[in-house]
């Protein structure tokens, strides 16, 4: 009788450890919403001015999309899903040249199986320092 048990047990262990076990699937995240930027207001200044407040005009900017400048995120206000506004320091328009703006919506979490969305930046402008 020993035997048939430990028989049965030995076959019941192989036929779990033949079936495997693997974690649930997870969703990879989707596209978020494309951001678009079409003008920016004031899209110049002279090089030692004081700070300002850049006005970007476009399309599909989520409540939380960020004014990138030259790459770096700056405090941004969302006035709605065309207009994002962002104090420029007077520091980063100190001397002549020309930077980068662009938009950046962040993307949202998944849940417990993965999901979300993926953060998505928009074209980009160029901004000039006189």
């Amino acid at each position: 009788m020993k035997t048939k048990k430990a028989m049965f047990l030995a076959g019941l262990l192989a036929f779990g450890l033949g079936c495997g076990y693997s974690k649930p699937a997870t969703t990879p995240a989707v596209a978020g919403t494309m951001p678009n930027i079409t003008a920016l207001a004031p899209n110049s200044m002279a090089a030692g001015s004081a700070s300002f407040v850049l006005t970007v005009n476009g399309a599909n900017f989520n409540s939380n999309a960020a004014i990138n400048w030259n790459g770096a995120a700056q405090g941004t206000t969302h006035v709605s899903a065309n207009q994002l506004t962002a104090t420029i320091p007077a520091a980063s328009i100190a001397t002549a040249g020309t930077v980068s703006v662009t938009a950046t919506n962040p993307g949202t979490a998944g849940g417990l199986y993965g999901g979300g969305t993926s953060p998505e930046t928009s074209n980009s402008m160029t901004f000039t320092i006189n």
